[in-house]
């Protein structure tokens, strides 16, 4: 994830820390969930309720290589990405400074919960890859804590105060519509919301060098072909996110056949498993 300084301020991420998981939890071949169709709901892109579940099952089939994000809460490993620990729903990390940030808020919401004593050790681990004062207590502390919904609602917090509310925000402000939204929302949760190069503020610096946005009346697909092609440059400067089917053969098909309002039923494929989502959640 992006790097995050200690009050809470964006930094931008940078190529050896700003990255996020990479997915590659074992998985059987193929995956898919069905519901009964859900009434409309109020909203644009994925302000809909509906829209924003098939965004976070959408990020979990790459990060997690499951649909069930909601099962992600309690994930931890070190992947060995040089970002120390990454964990929860969308892949916080101890090296670079967003799981500091989501323990921090976590105590400020429940004051001596069973991770606050590690928030010393986060600090001190922050910018690295250590475990220096973590360790396997650790890894059960977060575990744990997963079981309590305080935890998960300032999961959920950070997840949209730090990458969803702005990516989106962003790309509503480019005149983009829901798959647009989600683009944006998927690039910043693996590459941080920096300004450099490989960040997401820089990768749409690239794109716009290529192509107008649709509030610079610029063609929507065009511009959202250019930006996936530049963040599929960024991916490639990094090992852990070489493989770039979460570009090819996800957002790509999708941009390709037209559906700018990710609009169900969606089939798609990441790190060569398949899944797919029938109807709205």
């Amino acid at each position: 994830m992006a790097l995050i300084a200690a009050a809470g301020v964006l930094a931008g991420g940078g190529a050896s820390l700003a990255l996020a998981g990479t997915g590659q939890a074992a998985t059987p071949a193929a995956q898919h969930r069905t519901s009964a169709a859900a009434p409309a709901a109020t909203g644009t892109g994925l302000a809909d309720s509906h829209k924003k579940e098939i965004a976070m099952e959408l990020v979990s089939s790459a990060e997690n290589s499951s649909l069930d994000w909601k099962a992600q809460y309690k994930y931890i490993e070190d992947i060995g990405d040089g970002r120390g620990y990454t964990a929860g729903i969308i892949g916080f990390c101890s090296g670079t400074g967003d799981m500091l940030e989501l323990v921090q808020h976590y105590t400020d919401l429940k004051p001596g919960n069973v991770l606050a004593k590690y928030l010393p050790a986060l600090e001190q681990v922050n910018g690295t890859d250590s475990h220096s004062g973590l360790g396997s207590a650790f890894v059960s502390a977060w575990k744990t804590a997963a079981k309590d919904t305080v935890f998960q609602q300032a999961q959920n917090d950070e997840r949209d105060d730090v990458y969803f509310n702005p990516s989106v925000n962003q790309a509503k402000s480019d005149g983009l519509g829901t798959l647009g939204q989600f683009i944006y929302y998927d690039a910043i949760v693996m590459h941080g919301p920096g300004n450099d190069s490989v960040s997401f503020g820089g990768i749409r610096k690239t794109a716009m060098k290529k192509a107008k946005t649709p509030a610079q009346g610029g063609n929507e697909t065009t511009y959202l072909n250019a930006f996936l092609d530049a963040r599929k440059a960024a991916m490639k400067t990094e090992d852990a996110h070489d493989d770039t089917s979460r570009v090819d053969t996800e957002q790509r098909p999708f941009l390709q056949a037209g559906n700018l309002n990710l609009d169900p039923p969606l089939h798609w494929k990441t790190y060569g498993d398949s899944y797919q989502i029938l109807t709205l959640p």
